[in-house]
């Protein structure tokens, strides 16, 4: 593989969780439950597991490690798209998004002290724009409304499960072939489909037209095609720089599609909000890669 090989895969990766991102709330608005969406979305996951297993030469990896890292990235990936798609039926794609996308955060505040990883000033500034930009996402400036939505803790959950998990994407690949991750991260979302179920409100009519399920279907499929492009783009490359290129990329392209669409801006402290956010990320993802040091 050439150097070039983890920035093709994600780059490839942003552009299918750009479009997702963008149209992942659709068939809710259509009366297709966001917990069944949930459900279509782990089974367009065994598809490219199936693929990714075929494609392994060693198999599925099953030692004790294997199985605990691999259930590990599979929960809190899993958890965080269930939290994901609570959020997008209740505030809007070009804020939830943006938010989701300071997820390298995490990633790097805990590359930096359990794997020896260093980051520079860009890093540093893109850390404080982040903090920065959270505030402004529900602000305004009347008395007494300072609220913030559900949408806006289930974003910020879902920032922290997927930054966690990114983290442990990074441990795993020292041991586990891309494939083998992906495989459990395709389990871990099918053992969630009972939660999934049991959470749905069936006494609510559930639309099962094109707008539905197939809809839902094709969104989410460019969700898993992806989730298997960062597993290799991790492979390949540091996390460090991978996580940030992705989260900056991939909900910039979603704001941009999202906005589009709306016809319309939001208002001046949530558009700030979103700049300093994406801006935050940008810097992460513009930092240069600095070797680890070697950590027992």
């Amino acid at each position: 593989m050439t150097s070039s090989t983890w920035l093709q895969y994600a780059l490839l990766t942003t552009l299918a969780w750009g479009i997702w991102g963008a149209f992942t709330g659709l068939p809710s608005e259509h009366g297709f439950p966001d917990t069944l969406t949930y459900v279509v979305w782990a089974l367009t996951m065994i598809a490219p597991a199936i693929w990714a297993l075929r494609k392994a030469q060693t198999g599925l990896q099953r030692d004790r490690r294997s199985v605990v890292l691999g259930l590990a990235i599979g929960l809190l990936g899993a958890g965080g798209q269930m939290l994901l798609f609570r959020a997008v039926t209740l505030g809007p794609t070009y804020l939830i998004f943006p938010i989701v996308s300071l997820s390298p955060v995490i990633t790097i505040v805990m590359s930096l002290v359990l794997l020896g990883e260093r980051t520079g000033k860009l890093g540093v500034a893109g850390i404080l724009l982040a903090v920065l930009s959270l505030p402004l996402f529900d602000y305004s400036p009347e008395p007494g409304a300072h609220r913030y939505g559900m949408w806006f803790y289930l974003a910020l959950a879902v920032m922290l499960a997927w930054g966690l998990q990114a983290y442990f994407i990074r441990l795993a690949n020292a041991t586990m072939s891309a494939e083998s991750i992906f495989v459990y991260m395709m389990l871990t979302g099918l053992l969630f489909i009972p939660v999934a179920f049991a959470l749905t409100d069936f006494s609510k009519p559930v639309y099962l037209g094109l707008s539905g399920p197939w809809m839902a279907a094709g969104i989410q499929l460019l969700n898993a095609v992806g989730a298997l492009l960062l597993v290799y783009a991790f492979r390949y490359g540091k996390a460090i720089v991978v996580s940030p290129l992705i989260n900056a990329g991939a909900p910039l392209l979603t704001a941009v599609i999202s906005l589009a669409v709306a016809g319309s801006l939001p208002g001046p402290y949530k558009l700030a909000g979103v700049s300093l956010a994406l801006a935050g990320a940008l810097l992460l993802s513009l930092q240069p890669d600095a070797p680890a040091k070697a950590r027992t």
